[in-house]
């Protein structure tokens, strides 16, 4: 196997090293900076170069090694290479080749492009483990120019009754990706210190975002009429967030295909935009790699294994501590 999956997480024996582990380990290959697949306590990292920063920022001082996609190293008797996963800003797939048998990482990957990651890359392997934190057919995504359409038509209309756009989505990757939706001429655009922050990050790596203002305890709402403010989900319902009274509540998730994941976030509307594959993507990403052997990871684990091997592929659940697209205040990275 060139691949184990252990208690501190996925092993790679011919490298001595782990993918994404979620206990302390002495090398981690680390796919993406979100806080479940990025910990603090590991000895060593390796991640793209396009990651780093993000990482630095959220986990400090850490024993960092960096990558290019493409970039071939060989670890131990392992050869490892990372390629665009189409997730976040420097999201990978990790790709591992060892006595000629090839198997993908694939992390939290995207298959449709935006204009802030770079467009996920398929790649041809033996054996693929994948997410499937939206492994069922009723989530298909629809185009990002609609979400757009929708989101602003919302927030124009918000800002002409005197009301202020509060809208909840990640801080890294979902809020960024937001804000490159938005039109800047509707209103001002406020946002949460964590999201902020790590637009900071990104816009010092060259990203390109509209201008935006952070909310510091002085901000006065009145200063800002018709705002669309951006923060986490688990914000929304803080007092951070009653200064900013009328407020309609949106959210931006994949989940909000979903109607009751709406009305249980008691939310105004709900928006259609994920970081992840919906259905369709899985499976093409899946057909893509030419693999028999599919690795099953967080999300929809059991009914897409079964799906999987309904199809002919040779499919097993992995369980992971990995959380992919949530909306809880833990998850809101």
């Amino acid at each position: 196997m060139v691949l184990e999956f252990t208690p501190q997480g996925i092993y790679c024996p011919a490298g001595d090293f782990f993918i994404d582990p979620w206990r302390p380990v002495d090398r981690a290959l680390i796919t993406h900076g979100h806080a479940d697949h990025a910990r603090p306590g590991h000895q060593r990292y390796l991640a793209t170069d396009l990651a780093a920063p993000v990482m630095r920022h959220r986990l400090g001082d850490i024993a960092l090694e960096t990558i290019a996609y493409g970039e071939s190293r060989k670890i131990g008797d392992a050869r490892v290479s990372f390629h665009p996963a189409g997730h976040v800003p420097g999201s990978a797939q990790i790709r591992l080749e060892v006595s000629g048998e090839i198997w993908v990482v694939s992390g939290d990957y995207k298959t449709e492009a935006d204009r802030l990651s770079t467009p996920f890359e398929p790649l041809r392997c033996h054996g693929f483990v994948t997410e499937s934190t939206f492994g069922l057919p009723v989530f298909n995504w629809p185009r990002e120019n609609q979400v757009a359409a929708e989101i602003n038509a919302w927030w124009a209309d918000n800002a002409a009754q005197g009301v202020f756009s509060l809208l909840g989505a990640y801080a890294l990757g979902k809020a960024q990706r937001v804000l490159s939706l938005l039109d800047p001429d509707i209103a001002p655009i406020l946002t949460h210190g964590a999201v902020e922050n790590t637009n900071a990050v990104l816009r010092g790596q060259g990203l390109q975002l509209p201008d935006t203002i952070q909310v510091t305890p002085d901000t006065q709402a009145r200063d800002y009429p018709g705002a669309l403010i951006i923060a986490p989900p688990g914000a929304l319902n803080s007092t951070w967030a009653r200064r900013f009274r009328p407020a309609s509540t949106g959210f931006a998730s994949g989940w909000m295909r979903l109607r009751g994941v709406r009305r249980r976030r008691a939310a105004d509307r709900g928006f259609v935009i994920s970081g992840h594959a919906d259905w369709a993507g899985l499976n093409m990403a899946i057909r893509e790699t030419g693999a028999e052997n599919i690795y099953v990871t967080h999300g929809y684990t059991d009914i897409f294994k079964r799906w999987l091997t309904s199809q002919g592929y040779n499919a097993k659940v992995v369980p992971t501590e990995f959380t992919g697209e949530t909306l809880d205040e833990a998850a809101s990275e």
